[in-house]
């Protein structure tokens, strides 16, 4: 059994899901929870990069700056020996790099020495164009001694370092990020299933289920909207049968009833009671058509049928006056009882709850009944009709069960009933029929 409103009805509000470019407008929406997931790994894969390429650069570099150090004093100790003629005699002890003797030594080197114990050493940078190097300095026999080793070959490993950990972060970001989108669209798979169930189940479907079997979070949340699902519709289905069972219960008095008030001598009070009891016993009916619907004990039997000439005549035993346009001779192939009570439904409901005049268009396939009132409710527009409400004091009083049969008789044909207002003022209800051809009856 199914409460809906099916391919038998809308209103004229589309869902937010539907549409061509709804795929593409969550794809690129940038508060879709799939960009808010890739920005936090992305932002997370970037901050440890940026940790480990600083904890990898000063560790590099203070390892190159202590080897500098090393061949920087290493070769001062050559210098000074030969400074003091252990070693041949040269121009230039150690050839290259070289050192520096007295007051050519950079001041910054004898000012390390006044205030440091010898020896000392210096990293010098200021020079671009000479590269860096490694200064260290001491004191033979009262003489300043200074010699310099090139770094330049470490500031270029250390550049290529830092270069190489740039493309191997991006490199990870560019796989690291397609695959988060990936694990994150698995699970937004589910979260949209769940959220297309409960929608399916806020329009009336609650036949919808989820059926996820996953044991995480998502899977409780499926489960939570499944059994919400299964308690509604157990719900729904004791109300129904309810509703049922009251109006059978009533329709053997109410038999006694219309007889009893036939017996009654005319008066006027007669004439109000019998007028009250056909009330009685059209809600009664009309309870009892409901029910069966809901049971989903309707089928139609399609047969083609002059679809003006059905539609004129079913407005003329209203009794109304209603104007009937129609085009050309349409031939529908339809169950022109169920037909009827739409059309009757429609015509009445607008008169009931609309103004006059009320027109009454016939396409080739389509039924159109307006009328000039203050129009259908928002909330019957959002929410379909709803039984027992008429949805605004403007529009009547009633129990609402005109347009809910209507709805229902016209999934069971297999059209489609849409509610709108239109842009002047006024109710429009339109009923879509299927085209000619065979056709099997649809079931609610």
């Amino acid at each position: 059994m199914r409460q809906t409103t099916g391919p038998g009805a809308r209103t004229d509000r589309t869902a937010p899901e539907d549409g061509p470019g709804h795929g593409l407008r969550r794809l690129i929406d940038p508060r879709s929870l799939r960009w808010k997931i890739a920005f936090g790994v992305a932002a997370a894969a970037c901050a440890m990069a940026l940790g480990i390429g600083i904890l990898v650069h000063r560790t590099t570099e203070a390892r190159d700056m202590h080897v500098g150090r090393g061949d920087a004093m290493r070769a001062l100790e050559s210098a000074e020996a030969e400074f003091r003629g252990t070693q041949p005699a040269r121009p230039s002890p150690s050839g290259v790099p070289g050192y520096l003797v007295g007051d050519n030594v950079p001041d910054e080197l004898r000012d390390r020495l006044r205030s440091e114990p010898a020896p000392v050493t210096w990293y010098d940078n200021r020079k671009p164009a000479q590269g860096p190097r490694m200064w260290a300095a001491g004191h033979v026999d009262g003489t300043v001694l200074a010699i310099w080793v090139d770094m330049g070959s470490e500031l270029r490993s250390l550049q290529a370092l830092d270069r190489h950990m740039r493309y191997a972060a991006l490199a990870t970001l560019a796989v690291v990020v397609p695959l988060t989108l990936l694990a994150v669209e698995l699970a937004l798979r589910r979260l949209r299933r769940v959220a297309r169930t409960a929608r399916r189940i806020k329009r009336g479907d609650l036949d919808a289920r989820t059926r996820s079997r996953g044991h995480d979070e998502i899977g409780e949340i499926s489960s939570a909207v499944d059994l919400m699902a299964d308690a509604l519709q157990d719900r729904l289905r004791d109300e129904q049968r309810f509703t049922a069972d009251v109006a059978h219960e009533l329709r053997t008095p109410l038999t006694g009833l219309v007889t009893s008030a036939s017996l009654l001598p005319e008066s006027e009070a007669t004439e109000l009671v019998r007028d009250r009891v056909q009330v009685l016993r059209a809600l009664v009916d009309d309870l009892l058509e409901i029910s069966r619907l809901d049971a989903g004990a309707e089928e139609a039997d399609a047969q083609p049928v002059p679809l003006g000439e059905l539609v004129a005549e079913s407005v003329r035993r209203t009794g109304l006056e209603t104007r009937v346009t129609v085009s050309g001779s349409p031939v529908a192939e339809t169950d022109p009882r169920r037909l009827d009570r739409i059309v009757t439904n429609l015509v009445l409901n607008a008169h009931r709850h609309g103004a006059t005049p009320v027109e009454v268009t016939v396409g080739e396939t389509t039924v159109v009944v307006r009328d000039h009132g203050p129009g259908f409710p928002p909330d019957v527009l959002a929410h379909g009709p709803q039984r027992f409400r008429t949805g605004a004091a403007e529009r009547g009083h009633g129990h609402g069960l005109g347009l809910t049969i209507a709805l229902g008789q016209a999934h069971v044909i297999g059209a489609r009933l849409t509610l709108a207002n239109a842009a002047a003022g006024g109710a429009v209800a339109t009923l879509e029929l299927p085209g000619r051809g065979p056709r099997s009856g649809a079931r609610v």
